[in-house]
């Protein structure tokens, strides 16, 4: 058998297929704020400089300031998709990825892709990219970050559809806040700059109103605040030096899973912005008792387990399955043993009797978890009615 001698240029061609591309980020709390405007300001910049860049999907929403820096920029057409009897259009990522350029320009990352295409997310046509060497200029609205889901629907009244995980932000090289006066944003609103004017005024007075923009500003300061000191720390691994200890040394996040948490959901997205806050590694830990093998807990119970398991992945949590008989212990030994300081767990719907007698999983955890700090979350808003 013959093997063929390997060229220097096929290596070559081998590495230069294993480098990412580089990820920046423009962060905006509400739409109007300038994250195309300002991508494409900065795609002009690029092509006076000589770097091959191409608009790989740009959503102008007709606004004419914006339509006109499209001009004279290399766009990748659009794929059209029909589904449901529906036409739908896409970005072509197959296109990109054959074009090869060395920037694409992609907008709205959040947003979901018609179920005909590869990918579900656009955030996954872009890493997509990523992996095969051309780097992203990417856009998104604050409130489309998965760990915020739960604070933005409490602080606007609004429900957010479309997310992308923490870990996609986390990878960024750059992240850009465009901040903007609220006031100003309204004078831009009202100018017809954002919306047509027959929606102006329905606006004004739901997502647009001052205490939405004021929360969602504020949300978006502290994500690029957070973004810029991982860069920091980053940087300063790469330079080789010595970096403070995560958490304090004794300050990881764990986030305790049952088989089947109704709101699994918030107690993920608590963790992570717990761990974000102390910069810190966070664990997600599911004990599996014996009757739950997975051979005995219904279908759709064990749905929502591997369903919740891979979320917890999205957000960066290492995600680990212990055996044990008594869940609590299980719990408190994995605490002990990680360096966990911080545990979050679901206020128990137990009977009231199994609560009165210290049986219920988060009062045995308050009970006996000494030396940790046990975060019970209450899904029900205060003031809500709640039968045992």
């Amino acid at each position: 058998m013959r093997t063929r001698r390997a060229r220097a240029e096929d290596f070559l061609e081998l590495v230069e297929r294993g480098r990412r591309g580089r990820l920046k980020l423009y962060i905006g709390f509400a739409a109007g704020v300038g994250k195309t405007y300002r991508m494409l300001e900065e795609a002009h910049a690029l092509k006076k400089r000589g770097v091959d860049v191409v608009l790989g999907f740009v959503e102008p929403h007709g606004r004419p300031e914006t339509l006109a820096l499209v001009e004279g920029l290399e766009v990748v057409p659009r794929k059209a998709f029909t589904y449901r009897d529906v036409t739908v259009e896409e970005m072509d990522l197959d296109a990109v990825l054959a074009r090869k350029p060395q920037v694409a320009i992609v907008d709205e990352l959040a947003h979901t892709n018609v179920p005909l295409c590869r990918n579900a997310k656009r955030y996954q046509d872009v890493q997509e990219l990523l992996a095969a060497g051309i780097n992203v200029i990417g856009a998104f609205n604050v409130q489309h970050l998965e760990s915020l889901n739960d604070l933005v629907e409490r602080a606007t009244g609004v429900t957010v559809r479309e997310t992308l995980p923490d870990s996609f932000l986390k990878s960024a090289d750059q992240v850009v806040n465009l901040d903007l006066a609220v006031e100003d944003l309204h004078e831009r609103l009202r100018t017809g700059k954002i919306y047509a004017p027959e929606k102006v005024t329905h606006a004004l007075e739901s997502f647009f109103k001052q205490e939405n923009l004021s929360t969602l500003r504020e949300l978006a300061l502290r994500e690029v605040a957070e973004s810029l000191d991982r860069a920091t720390l980053g940087q300063q691994a790469r330079a080789g030096e010595e970096l403070p200890a995560k958490g304090g040394g004794w300050g990881r996040v764990m986030v305790a899973l049952s088989s089947y948490p109704p709101r699994a959901a918030t107690l993920l997205r608590r963790g992570s912005r717990m761990a974000g806050r102390l910069n810190t590694d966070w664990f997600v830990v599911y004990v599996e008792t014996p009757g739950e093998a997975p051979h005995l807990i219904d279908a759709e119970a064990q749905r929502h387990l591997l369903a919740n398991i891979e979320k917890a992945k999205e957000l960066g949590a290492e995600v680990v399955r212990l055996r044990a008989k008594q869940p609590v212990e299980a719990l408190l030994d994995f605490a002990r043993s990680h360096g966990v300081g911080h545990i979050i767990v679901g206020r128990s719907h137990q009977p009231w009797w199994r609560r009165l007698l210290g049986r219920a999983a988060d009062v045995r955890l308050l009970r006996e978890g000494t030396g940790f700090d046990i975060h019970v979350v209450a899904f029900d808003a205060p003031g809500e009615e709640h039968r045992p």
